[in-house]
């Protein structure tokens, strides 16, 4: 089957065939990563535009590098650089960029559903880099194809999220790609980090504290807490959360041996997680940063119309 949608702004919008599809295809152009010379013509003359409203360090670098390994040219824009300080608004600043006739936007936004309202109106391509508190595909996706690679399939693995749920798109991208491809999800954080009926998003199930939800899984996902997102201030301290939520060798004892941890980073070491633990053989914290390189070629690649990758 060949990839039918001309963008990728959530992974909620993807069956199941077509995340295979690109997982499939990540996996097959992850070889170009491993070369002296990582570069391919495949999307020569292309142009890819990154338009980032929010600060970004590993998504729009592996965008960029991404785009650049297929050959395509690549422009970066980020807010405060931009006429978005001048008061230009987004259909405009969108509408300017259009006459410059790039193929593909990978834009960052701050708003949920700017990337619905901008594809709506641009006839090239848009890919979310993350929109507010609504979906992270990019990374939802790289987070599966890490899982894919170390237990070989999706379908039955238990796949533990700790942390401020209520604030992040990962979570959401995650737990929307896992229930679809057969995962279970079990979800612990703070009262106040935890929205009310995130069960009904898939095959989800809020557990009372983090010890049940580490308990037996195969995967440990730490979630940094969105400050910047959160408004006001949900729990007393830092070190209370550390305390109850943050992921130490005592705790992580509890999920199977040889349990995979990850975190779509940044990380607040002695928050979310001990220095232990995010430096320790159970980390794929790294491998997840250079399967985002791999997951962003093969979305660039499907987004411009490439041909069905082999399984």
């Amino acid at each position: 089957m060949g990839f039918r949608h001309k963008d990728i702004i959530a992974l909620k919008d993807l069956t199941k065939e077509e995340i295979e599809l690109l997982l499939n295809t990540a996996d097959s152009l992850d070889e170009i990563n491993r070369r002296d010379i990582k570069k391919v013509p495949t999307l020569r003359g292309k142009t890819v535009v990154n338009l980032f409203y929010e600060a970004s360090t590993r998504t729009r670098t592996s965008f960029e590098i991404a785009a650049k390994r297929l050959s395509c040219d690549t422009v970066n824009i980020t807010a405060s650089t931009s006429s978005v300080t001048k008061g230009e608004t987004l259909s405009d600043t969108a509408n300017n960029i259009l006459a410059m006739k790039p193929d593909i936007i990978v834009m960052r936004h701050s708003i949920s559903g700017a990337h619905e309202y901008l594809a709506k109106r641009v006839s090239c391509s848009v890919i979310n880099a993350g929109d507010g508190a609504h979906e992270h595909p990019s990374q939802g996706l790289l987070d599966m194809l890490t899982m894919r690679q170390k237990y070989g399939k999706l379908a039955g693995l238990k796949v533990a999220i700790v942390g401020d749920i209520t604030h992040s798109r990962v979570a959401r991208s995650n737990i929307y790609g896992l229930t679809t491809m057969g995962a279970q999800v079990f979800l612990a954080g703070p009262p106040t980090m935890m929205p009310v009926g995130i069960e009904r998003l898939g095959n989800v199930t809020v557990c009372k504290d983090m010890r049940e939800a580490v308990d037996q899984a195969d995967v440990v996902m730490m979630l940094r807490i969105q400050l910047e997102r959160q408004g006001k201030t949900l729990l007393p301290s830092m070190r209370e959360y550390a305390r109850y939520f943050g992921l130490n060798p005592e705790v992580l004892k509890l999920a199977k041996p040889g349990a995979m941890v990850m975190h779509p980073g940044p990380i607040n070491r002695g928050v979310e997680l001990s220095s232990y633990v995010a430096d320790c053989d159970q980390s794929y914290i790294l491998k997840q940063v250079s399967n985002g390189v791999a997951i962003r070629m093969a979305m660039l690649y499907h987004v411009c119309g490439g041909e069905p990758a082999e399984g």
